[in-house]
């Protein structure tokens, strides 16, 4: 089957953006029965963060699209950190150093600055001017010698092959002609990325290349690097960018498209791979609340077209809805919710005293099944909206006075009406058969009613109509708090 390749730099959180190639690249490989590969590209060391290459790979996992070889998970074709495989780069550089494919270059940083200042003065694009590239092997042996630092830069050549493109269609870039020969081998002994992605892709046996479009125009450049090695190439498909849904570029700076971000706030992976594929294309259907394994037998590299994907975060609690809606129905699913609740219960209401038997996980559950398609996360059920769910509330008898005389009796009736309840309770049916027990008062008002019955019941003036609360809290609930507010 193929290989493919996720290659972020460990330079921060993996967002998005960097989520979505990862995931086309794993579906890929799932649909086709290939192989996954995360390579670990950490050439550029000044910008290297420590721990971002464990937590890219912590967050694939959290998505639950693990890679099948990685730094971690290891692998027939390691190591899968470009720093680990330097020696590599560099016999590779020698090949191409041997065969006048690449050639030394001694130009100072102030030489290559001035170069840029005078191109931006005379509004050119900056580019190398290639001068080191007419050295005659004298010279070059002699600056040698004299220990001059160098790098190793490779020769453009005019006249690049067309290739076709997985998405984009037939391409070329005449690379020659807009740039000056690019670095390959920088002079602290690594590669830039032009080299060592070539040099990984082949003997890590790629098959096919899925990266961000921003890398298209380099693609020529790349395939001048195979043809001077006398590799085959990959195949090549450039995924459209993902954007704002205004079409602005996502912005990092609001943190908010981080993973780590949306793993806080209780996201369900599911709904970030739902609603980044549902921007995009590449599959045969767009409804929402589409399972991996649904993404996986939908997708069809054809599919894929170049128009930006626009991405509209503010419908993402609407998928997380359908997601957590599923995972309620879901038996084995549910366990999970459960415990999570459970301890989401436990830490927002550390200091009010939750009785144990609201944390037991028939509790749990009912509420759960009750609640679900109501909302759109999990930690929704712990906003104070729901505290009564929780928190039994102690309510004096004389409080309840103050709303109506006819504590008692009100309290009697709403006992027997839980008793003659046999199935689910439903909003509709109580509050009918609440209207019909405020006819059996002598004097209290239904509004009245209903105060004194949401006080007794939640400890608060304000909240969900009385019904909701009572179908959310179960006959059982509502029975013993009822009997508690009467004779206290």
């Amino acid at each position: 089957g193929p290989r493919v390749r996720f290659g972020p730099s460990p330079t921060g959180f993996l967002h998005l953006g960097g989520l979505r190639t990862a995931l086309y690249n794993y579906i890929f490989a799932k649909k086709h029965q290939g192989t996954f590969v995360l390579r670990v590209e950490d050439t550029d060391q000044n910008r290297v963060v420590p721990g971002a290459a464990e937590g890219i790979e912590d967050m694939l996992e959290w998505a639950g699209i693990p890679p099948d070889e990685s730094p971690r998970r290891g692998g027939s074709f390691g190591p899968y950190q470009q720093s680990h495989r330097l020696d590599l780069y560099r016999k590779a550089t020698d090949v191409l150093l041997e065969r006048g494919a690449a050639y030394r270059c001694f130009c100072t940083c102030q030489r290559l600055d001035l170069l840029k200042k005078e191109a931006l003065r005379s509004q050119q694009t900056p580019r190398y001017d290639n001068r080191c590239r007419h050295l005659t092997p004298t010279e070059v042996a002699e600056k040698l010698s004299q220990g001059l630092d160098w790098v190793v830069r490779f020769r453009l050549e005019k006249g690049v092959e067309p290739f076709q493109d997985l998405v984009y269609g037939w391409n070329k870039h005449e690379v020659a002609d807009v740039e000056g020969d690019p670095v390959i081998l920088k002079g602290d002994g690594f590669p830039t990325y032009h080299l060592a992605n070539v040099v990984d892709d082949h003997y890590m046996g790629i098959s096919h290349v899925l990266r961000g479009t921003e890398w298209l125009t380099s693609t020529s450049k790349h395939l001048l690097l195979y043809k001077a090695f006398g590799w085959d190439p990959p195949q090549f498909g450039h995924l459209p960018l993902l954007l704002n849904k205004d079409g602005g570029k996502l912005s990092k700076r609001q943190g908010d498209i981080f993973l780590e971000r949306f793993a806080q706030d209780g996201y369900l992976p599911e709904a970030l791979l739902d609603i980044i594929t549902n921007c995009g294309s590449g599959f045969t259907e767009k409804q929402m609340g589409r399972t991996l394994e649904e993404l996986i037998s939908q997708f069809e590299i054809g599919r894929i077209t170049t128009h930006s994907a626009l991405l509209d975060l503010e419908r993402l609690p609407e998928f997380n809805r359908i997601h957590l809606t599923r995972h309620i129905e879901n038996e084995g699913l549910r366990q999970k919710l459960i415990r999570e609740l459970q301890l989401l219960v436990e830490h927002v209401y550390e200091d009010q005293q939750v009785d144990q038997e609201v944390l037991e996980k028939e509790y749990i559950e009912r509420v759960l099944l009750l609640r679900k398609g109501h909302i759109s996360l999990l930690k929704n059920l712990v906003s104070s909206d729901y505290s009564y769910i929780w928190v039994r509330p102690s309510v004096a008898r004389e409080q309840l006075q103050t709303i109506s005389a006819e504590v008692d009796e009100i309290g009697k009736l709403v006992l027997g009406l839980m008793a003659r309840q046999a199935g689910v309770l439903t909003v509709e049916e109580l509050n009918k058969d609440l209207r019909s027990l405020q006819k059996q008062t002598k004097e209290t008002k239904f509004s009245s009613m209903m105060k004194l019955l949401r006080l007794a019941l939640s400890g608060q003036q304000h909240g969900p109509s009385v019904a909701e609360m009572m179908v959310t809290l179960g006959p059982k609930e509502v029975c013993g708090r009822i009997h508690k507010a009467l004779s206290s």
